[in-house]
């Protein structure tokens, strides 16, 4: 339910600001950059909240707090009211929230899987995920038509409400135990060293900033880039994002049949090169025909990628210090408006397909430098 409400949220909102906006590519990089900048600077606060309280009652409180806040925008959109603003402080809000819900959420999995299902288990939970990257962009695109942006964010509301039921129903995560804490400040400076610490870790870590920087632009720039190129309404947009979240469903899907997977450091940098040519490539078509396999395939691999390292984050930190280290990996996301704002201007001036050629361009390169300058990763099984 949560994730079903954070696709549609993504394709009602992306709609509304081209309409405040005029269509413009920088204005949607500015509103990714409101939601993903709290990731950086709140999301270590997170991690120490879930290695200190009750990781259950985390995530429903801060799933309860977007159900208020979306149904605060429904009501400033349909009076009229809503300005740009209203968006990007609503925005910085969620991703407030979503630096304590997802450190706490991702720990859940090892909470309640076996150490040897981990990678299976968090696969699972992205498969979830991304089939409702099938089913919410279309969803919403097609309900925009019939309700306006309004009405889908009052069901969006609604859709946040049930994800705290079902929520309130699962028997695990509460409180962690371990030895008695001094303080929020000296829980992050402990994760900090734990990590610096941890040669494998730390490049796990490093990792996960190469694609945050040059990997997601496609997300804040795939509605301009579909009105730039194709010309499409809003349910044409909701195509081309549940195409990629089908193409995310099957590389999760596939990733959780997979019992044993050897070298996994290696294959997280192939990945993670076939991530940026298939970008690339997205980023020269100029119809659906030749666009739809290449999103596909954008979708696939990226969401292999965030998968295994996660898995690999989470199995190679103890119990007591996964939620610091989780937290530390959603950093990434927050590192995001570094690449949309600058893309977003980039696309401003040259055009959105150039910009997401040079995306996918960097994503190769930095991939292959760090592929070379740290073997220590490439070790990792």
């Amino acid at each position: 339910m949560s994730f079903l409400a954070v696709m549609m949220h993504q394709v009602t909102r992306g709609w509304l600001v081209l309409r405040l906006t005029d269509d413009s590519p920088f204005a949607l990089s500015l509103v990714i950059m409101a939601f993903a900048l709290p990731l950086t600077f709140v999301s270590l606060l997170g991690g120490a909240f879930a290695d200190r309280f009750s990781r259950k009652n985390i995530v429903m409180v801060s799933q309860s707090g977007n159900a208020l806040l979306t149904a605060l925008l429904a009501t400033l959109d349909l009076t009229g009211l809503i300005t740009f603003w209203h968006l990007i402080v609503i925005g910085i809000l969620n991703g407030t929230l979503a630096a304590f819900n997802m450190p706490s959420r991702q720990s859940l999995i090892s909470d309640i899987v076996p150490a040897q299902s981990v990678m299976n288990a968090v696969s699972l939970s992205s498969s979830g995920m991304n089939l409702t990257r099938v089913l919410g962009p279309a969803l919403a695109g097609v309900l925009i038509t019939f309700l306006g942006t309004s009405g889908v964010f009052y069901l969006i509301a609604m859709i946040y409400a049930l994800s705290v039921l079902f929520m309130s129903m699962i028997q695990a995560g509460g409180k962690p135990s371990g030895p008695p804490r001094k303080g929020m400040r000296s829980d992050i400076r402990e994760g900090f060293r734990y990590a610096l610490g941890d040669s494998t870790l730390l490049g796990l870590v490093i990792m996960g900033f190469v694609p945050a920087l040059f990997g997601f632009s496609y997300l804040s720039l795939l509605p301009a880039w579909a009105r730039e190129v194709l010309d499409v309404q809003s349910d044409g947009l909701g195509l081309l994002m549940t195409v990629m979240g089908a193409g995310s469903l099957a590389g999760t899907l596939m990733l959780a049949s997979i019992r044993h997977l050897r070298r996994r450091g290696v294959f997280l940098f192939v990945d993670s090169l076939l991530w940026g040519v298939c970008l690339f490539i997205f980023s020269c078509t100029t119809s659906y025909v030749t666009a739809l396999p290449f999103l596909f395939f954008v979708g696939f691999t990226s969401s292999i990628f965030m998968a295994v390292n996660m898995t690999l984050m989470q199995s190679y930190s103890s119990q007591e210090m996964r939620g610091r280290i989780v937290s530390m990996a959603l950093m990434s996301f927050g590192i995001m408006p570094l690449s949309a704002v600058p893309f977003g201007a980039i696309a401003e001036k040259t055009g959105t397909p150039d910009s997401l050629a040079l995306s996918g361009l960097l994503l190769c390169v930095f991939t292959a430098v760090f592929f070379i300058v740290y073997p220590k990763l490439r070790k990792v099984s």
